[in-house]
């Protein structure tokens, strides 16, 4: 039953790049990324030269050039982002699959969301996800004021359109690993998120994501929800942040003089921050039921080592989100580039 699922715990930006490229690099036999969503979110990921690779279209985890890559019927694609990352990324093109009923995102679909005032109203990138979400869903009504377009249709697409269904499950038969690499976060999910209408357009859990993927759940055998130390929102009206902060005061109680903030893939605006919310993360390890949780960004509290001593204000911070969430924390990321286990080793999945 070999499929992975990477999803969001929080309001994303959690490191699920990072996540589904350790779980393919853990693997052992040839793996296959699915990326569901669309370009409304960035993923970040490092290769194994130390390069960043920000990618908003493409799987963070396909950075290897070692994957085969399947935009599946729902995903939602801008064709420009995608034939751009895939040149950056010289990625070869005989290793992308994408479904005949992928959801092409056209110039009509941003020029709406720019019109409707999703932008300012609710945090929106404003990449026309949200608009090819509707067209979608409207099936072409007469009162619809634009249309779905699908990437059998789209020219461009041609050489990569395959049955990604037909193809992911004849792959699951051989024992070929899936890692489906979910975007955004549970706080953001359209339907059971908790935040509607400052909400995504589509459901972020697990089982949406695998629906999206065109899979049984019958083949998944590991979620993992990636979760941060101190959560983040979009700046702007994008919806509540409980228990709101300032970097400059997680600095201050961090004891550093370094920079921290941080700003949006996509929209390059600065992130808001808060303090640790259990109640939203144990709603989403209610919704996704996670083999594995992984904690990121430990970074702004110290180092690995911390962990090795329970007296030290990294072993404190991490009791104390496990009593709120009421589950062992598996794998922590100090670092941009890696993760490890509780005791600083590298596990196999």
């Amino acid at each position: 039953m070999p499929i992975s699922i990477v999803v969001g715990g929080q309001f994303g930006s959690e490191g699920k790049g990072k996540v589904a490229l350790e779980i393919v690099r853990r693997s052992r036999g040839p793996v296959t990324v699915i990326r569901v969503g669309g370009p409304n979110s960035g993923h970040t990921a490092y290769d194994r030269n130390g390069k960043k690779w920000a990618l908003r279209q493409m799987p963070a985890a396909c950075i290897d050039r070692n994957v085969d890559v399947v935009f599946p019927a729902g995903s939602y694609l801008d064709v420009d982002i995608l034939f751009r990352e895939i040149a950056d990324l010289a990625y070869p093109a005989e290793r992308i699959f994408i479904s005949h009923y992928a959801n092409v995102i056209t110039d009509e679909h941003k020029a709406w969301e720019r019109s409707a005032g999703l932008i300012s109203s609710i945090g929106s990138t404003g990449s026309g996800v949200g608009a090819a979400v509707m067209a979608s869903v409207a099936r072409e009504a007469g009162n619809f004021p634009f249309k779905a377009l699908h990437a059998r249709d789209h020219g461009q697409l041609q050489p990569f359109i395959h049955d990604t269904t037909t193809g992911l499950y004849n792959g699951l038969q051989l024992d070929r690993r899936i890692v489906i690499e979910g975007s955004q976060g549970f706080g953001l999910s359209l339907l059971d998120g908790g935040y509607w209408p400052k909400a995504t357009a589509r459901s972020t859990t697990a089982a949406a994501a695998l629906a999206e993927a065109g899979l049984s759940p019958r083949y998944v055998d590991d979620v993992t929800m990636v979760i941060r130390s101190f959560p983040i929102r979009v700046a702007g009206e994008s919806g509540p942040l409980p228990r709101e902060t300032t970097w400059d005061e997680i600095a201050r109680n961090a004891g550093v003089t370094c920079d921290l903030r941080e700003y949006t893939t996509v929209t390059g605006k600065l992130r808001r921050v808060g303090e640790f919310d259990g109640e939203l993360v144990g709603r989403a390890i209610a919704a996704n039921a996670p083999h594995r949780i992984v904690l990121n960004h430990m970074d702004y509290l110290g180092t690995k080592e911390d962990l090795l001593h329970s007296s030290s204000s990294v072993s404190r911070f991490v009791s104390r989100i496990e009593s709120a969430i009421g589950r062992r924390i598996d794998w922590f990321g100090f670092d941009p580039m890696s993760v490890v286990g509780n005791d600083l080793t590298r596990v196999s999945v």
